[in-house]
């Protein structure tokens, strides 16, 4: 239940940015104590909270709506619901919302979503920093001088040459999380230009980024409350959120770029997480994104209008026809599904010359070792949606004049969305003499991995990979700050805040179904909860990497292996509700057995949860112990089902989880069809103490060794100073 007094926080004007705007001299951290230090939490409130947690009245709902500054929009039952329940966590601490209470409920559009490897979101960030006007926030859990630090990099020089040639200056804040000593006395410390050019970080110094006034900051809150953030905010007109940190590696990761009212959220949050004076000010203290309205995804960009909340795209006509499910399917029947598509005249959401053209496409030849999808888990994946056209995903540019791949080495920036999405297409389309899987395979090794042998068959028309996805609405919806702040005691008192409250909640009122995707899945509040969803009939899909820190996920309290959970998990169910958990271990798209990921090859860091197929929750928190109970996490959730077809039909593409990564409904273990497990997995019985001994571990279920000498307490350190990429 909503109390009195989080009403009043929520419904108020001030906020710390309206604050710095008055009196641009005082500090974020400052700006909070004024407008939040006398907040008390009421006696009981954790308590209070759980006991109604089940019991959204008529009134509580309308409490909720009250509390968040929707515009136009109008949230649905659901949503207010899980938004209800995470703001019910301020009353115990307010701080726990990493965002001025009254700008924790908005709205706005996510006009862009990536899912795929690291150079591709860092290929989006650079283009809108070259595009800035005035200032670009930064945010990362951990900053590594590397490739994708290079993109970064390579984006200020180009804009501060830019802005040397406009006469204009630009304010850059960049804030990270490197652990240091230092930061027991003094959590956010200014970092000096020799630390931050060194060989370790390489940032460019003064000379060389003239017209840029940069501030660089380490935060962390010790022991344990990692800055696990990543973000950034730009002129406080555009905003992303992303899953990955700014160094190179083998993961497959996730980005939404927001526009509208709820950047100004996020640029409030970026000014607490910031906490210190801003010297220089920021251009926009003044200019709240709120007055300036919304924005097309580019200038030639095609979107065609349509009815309130954009429902006729989702239930008339989908302008990415004919969408084949490729499992069963004859190769004669995938030909003609092809040729079908081909000829497509349907209008194109992103114009492209030459892309009607007729092509032959990739043979569908899924055989041998498909383990699946369900039928539950093919009626979701197949109901996504993209806005563009089969024939703009074969043919992003003209035949004859392919766009060049954005690189460090040779950097071409697009002016808007539209372009960017035809150049990366291009990148994961066929050039002459190669298939369609080996340019997917190329680009999925990109910096980590050149060479790497992909697996998989080739796959046909509407299974293509696609990095960018637009989402074809111009129309804003209901966007909300769900965030958790960093907590330094190593305890697992620090449980409810709205981040954690918002996940459990999505399970316990979803209708329908509730869809997982997270490097590791072991935190305590969350496993009955799955348990108990899919007991009371709710489908629960969960993508999971295999062997995501399985050595630092063994130490005491952590948790324990994602095989471990995935067993006690299948083995506690009952029988009924097993056919309900849906897991899967992740595997790339160029792959066909899962990977563990300490051969870094090819792992998954999405993190990302849907619910009921239109509520949206994306940012930096894992489903781990870690995230749950210590490091600072945003996040945001949203009301739109435009823009979660999207992401279902993405995450299918953009993976061969759902064809491969089925684990054994019986016990959770995954096995092919000679029934042997992936190569040296640790197993769902590790052993007592195995996190802390020498010898060798035999996996009673295969005959492969595993040796972890303490390496449990070292993954667990380089984890919590931000260089374990979690």
């Amino acid at each position: 239940m909503i109390s009195p007094q989080v009403h009043k926080l929520c419904t108020g004007t001030e906020t710390v940015s309206s604050r710095i705007a008055k009196d641009p001299e005082l500090a974020p951290g400052d700006a909070w104590k004024k407008l939040y230090g006398g907040h008390t939490p009421a006696k009981e409130s954790v308590a209070k909270a759980r006991e109604h947690r089940d019991a959204h009245t008529p009134e509580d709902l309308q409490k909720a709506r009250e509390c968040g500054n929707w515009g136009p929009t109008e949230p649905s039952e659901l949503f207010l619901k899980l938004y209800h329940d995470a703001l019910c966590t301020l009353d115990h601490n307010v701080a726990s919302a990493m965002v001025s209470p009254p700008l924790m409920g908005s709205c706005g559009t996510i006009p862009l979503s990536v899912i795929s490897v690291v150079p591709d979101i860092m290929r989006h960030m650079s283009n809108l920093i070259v595009r800035a006007d005035k200032e670009v926030i930064l945010a990362t859990n951990y900053w590594q001088n590397s490739v994708a630090s290079k993109y970064i990099t390579n984006a200020m020089k180009e804009l501060s040459r830019r802005a040397g040639e406009r006469g204009t200056r630009i304010i850059m804040k960049l804030e990270y999380d490197r652990g240091a000593p230092r930061q027991l006395l003094q959590n956010h410390y200014i970092v000096s230009q020799k630390e931050y050019t060194g060989k370790n970080v390489g940032i460019p110094p003064p000379e060389e980024i003239p017209n840029i006034d940069l501030q660089v900051m380490n935060y962390h809150r010790p022991m344990l409350g990692t800055f696990h953030c990543k973000y950034m905010v730009v002129d406080r007109k555009y905003a992303v959120l992303q899953s990955n940190n700014i160094q190179d590696n083998d993961n497959m990761e996730m980005m939404t770029h927001l526009e509208g009212p709820i950047v100004d959220s996020l640029y409030d949050m970026a000014l607490i997480s910031w906490h210190n004076k801003l010297t220089p000010t920021l251009p926009s203290n003044d200019h709240p994104e709120v007055e300036g309205g919304l924005g097309p995804i580019g200038d030639e960009t095609t979107v065609e209008e349509s009815g309130e909340n954009r429902a006729d795209i989702l239930t008339g006509p989908s302008t990415v026809e004919s969408v084949v499910h490729p499992v069963g399917q004859s190769s004669s029947q995938a030909n003609e599904a092809m040729r079908d598509n081909s000829s497509s005249k349907s209008p194109l959401f992103i114009p492209v010359s030459g892309a009607n053209k007729h092509f032959a496409g990739d043979q569908l030849n899924y055989q041998g070792q498909v383990k699946g999808p369900d039928e539950a888990t093919k009626a979701f994946l197949y109901s996504g949606k993209q806005g563009v056209t089969a024939a703009q995903i074969a043919h992003p540019s003209p035949e004859g004049a392919l766009l060049p791949e954005h690189t460090t080495d040779d950097p071409h920036y697009d002016t808007d969305i539209a372009g960017e999405i035809a150049r990366v297409q291009t990148a994961v389309s066929p050039k002459p003499g190669e298939t369609r899987m080996e340019a997917i395979t190329k680009h999925l090794n990109h910096t980590k991995n050149v060479g790497f042998a992909g697996t998989a068959p080739l796959r046909g028309t509407g299974e293509e990979m696609t990095p960018y996805m637009a989402h074809p609405t111009s129309d804003p919806f209901p966007i909300a700050m769900v965030c958790r702040e960093p907590h330094g005691t190593p305890d697992h008192e620090d449980v409810y805040n709205p981040q954690n409250e918002v996940w459990l909640s999505a399970l316990r009122n979803a209708k329908k179904n509730v869809f997982i995707q997270s490097p590791t899945l072991n935190a305590a509040p969350l496993v009955p909860a799955i348990i108990e969803a899919c007991e009371r009939g709710i489908d629960v899909f969960c993508y999971i990497c295999l062997g995501y820190n399985d050595t630092g996920e063994l130490l005491p309290g952590q948790g324990g292996t994602n095989e471990m959970v995935v067993h006690h998990m299948y083995t506690t169910l009952s029988d009924k509700a097993k056919e309900r958990l849906h897991y899967f271990w992740y595997i790339g798209a160029d792959q066909t057995v899962p990977i563990v990921a300490k051969k870094k090859k090819r792992s998954c860091h999405v993190k990302v949860m849907i619910v009921d197929e239109h509520i949206g929750i994306q940012g930096n928190g894992n489903q781990d112990t870690q995230s749950w109970y210590h490091s600072q996490e945003i996040n945001v959730m949203f009301d739109s089902a435009t823009v979660c077809k999207g992401w279902i039909d993405g995450l299918r593409r953009n993976q061969n989880t759902h064809l491969y990564g089925p684990v054994d409904k019986t016990d959770g273990i995954w096995r092919d069809e000679k029934g042997n497990q992936p190569a040296d997995v640790i197993g769902i019985d590790p052993g007592r103490f195995s996190w802390a001994k020498g010898r060798s571990i035999r996996n009673p279920s295969q005959a492969a060794t595993h040796r972890l000498f303490f390496s449990g307490f070292m993954g667990a350190i380089e984890r919590v100073r931000g260089t374990g990429d979690f």
